[in-house]
């Protein structure tokens, strides 16, 4: 079969439901339209210029909501097919590469990272050797490297987006220091994902994107995705960013380069596409052998085990190894976040009903009444999200 129409195949069975598969429970329309009209109301209480909700069990797309533009300019409207960024959710397609390596044999998790990234001992560590440091405890926040990629705030026009070359980040590792005893607890490190990252390449023996893409994106069949900088062939569906201040919409652009940091927020997707990692990720039944290919079931419910509290439920509240885990209502979730260049967006996962929601906006910035606790797009989306699990996703229990 060609591929072009091998691609259509896929994307319409996933957006149908499962041929003989159970319909959605009982209350499920009732529950999704009041979710759907509150995403509404919210993204056009923040001035959102476009956005988009999906609710899914397995394979199937039970529920979903397209909201607003995904251009104003050319005032394309938001549809499946619309390319968002997912900036931080990137994390968990690296920390599924790095249990891959590690289930051929090629790592240990408790190996120290300078093994595989020796640059890395310029490093001061005032807690004891910094060859001690290991990537099971850069996969969980909890190795005591700073929170953002730059040591310093970014209130200049030529600053940078993000570093663009390694050699960037070699050369501040003699000014950079551990933070708190590695493993003692949780602090969220975006370098930590990168220097990840940098493993992951140096025993593959390509990039990081090449990898990714052939072991992770192929398989499961998400072909509209990519890192960084948009195919020609994809532009007429690639979202604008959007920043909002003091009641005006400034776009930010349809494209940017995550330079050396792709492995912590480089990734670019349909929800089409995303639909099909969530329904690995949840193991939609039928499917098993073509998953396994790409990830062991028991290695991927390892890494959900939470491993230290966050001390807060913003993402959730535990960090396991690549995800985070959230209680609510008697159940755990497993999921991410993401926010960049304008963009926002989460999903969780509820393992055992294999349910699943994934939600995005185009816009970040503060709305109509101004900066507050609750005015940025961040904090609407958490409120879309915990509407979820307590209106929509305890109907499968």
């Amino acid at each position: 079969m060609p591929l072009s129409r091998l691609a259509l195949v896929l994307v319409l069975a996933l957006g149908a439901p499962a041929a003989g598969g159970a319909q959605a429970p009982r209350g499920f329309d009732r529950a999704w339209a009041a979710v759907r009209s509150a995403f509404d109301s919210t993204l056009r209480d923040h001035q959102t210029v476009g956005g988009s909700l999906w609710f899914v069990q397995g394979d199937r797309v039970l529920g979903r909501a397209s909201y607003g533009l995904a251009d104003e300019a050319t005032h394309r409207a938001v549809t499946d097919s619309t390319i968002f960024h997912w900036a931080s959710i990137t994390k968990t397609f690296t920390a599924i590469a790095v249990m891959q390596l590690r289930d051929r044999g090629k790592l240990g998790l408790d190996d120290p990272i300078v093994k595989y990234v020796p640059e890395l001992r310029q490093v001061h560590d005032s807690f004891g050797d910094i060859g001690d440091v290991t990537i099971r405890q850069l996969l969980s926040h909890s190795a005591g490297f700073r929170a953002g990629t730059w040591p310093w705030s970014g209130d200049k026009a030529w600053y940078p987006f993000e570093p663009t070359k390694w050699s960037q980040l070699v050369a501040m590792m003699p000014y950079t220091e551990i933070l708190f005893r590695p493993g003692s607890r949780y602090g969220y490190s975006n370098p930590g994902i990168i220097y990840l990252g940098q493993v992951i390449e140096r025993l593959a023996g390509e990039d990081y994107e090449v990898y990714v893409t052939k072991n992770i994106l192929m398989p499961l069949g998400m072909t509209h995705s990519y890192f960084d900088i948009t195919p020609y062939h994809l532009l007429k569906d690639r979202s604008n960013g959007y920043e909002v201040a003091e009641g005006r919409v400034t776009a930010v652009g349809l494209d940017f380069d995550t330079g050396v940091t792709t492995s912590n927020s480089g990734l670019n997707a349909p929800l089409t596409d995303m639909a099909r990692y969530l329904a690995f990720l949840t193991g939609a039944p039928g499917h098993e052998a073509e998953y396994e290919g790409v990830l062991r079931r028991a290695s991927l419910e390892e890494m959900w085990r939470p491993v230290l509290p966050t001390g807060s439920r913003e993402e959730g509240d535990s960090v396991t190894a690549g995800f985070f885990s959230l209680a609510s209502g008697g159940r755990r979730y497993i999921g991410k976040t993401g926010s960049q260049a304008g963009y926002r967006s989460f999903f969780y996962v509820q393992p055992e009903t294999r349910t699943a929601a994934i939600g995005v906006v185009n816009t970040s910035g503060y709305g109509r009444e101004g900066p507050g606790p609750d005015a940025d797009a961040s904090f609407a989306l958490r409120a879309i999200r915990d509407r979820l699990m307590q209106q929509v996703f305890p109907l499968f229990h």
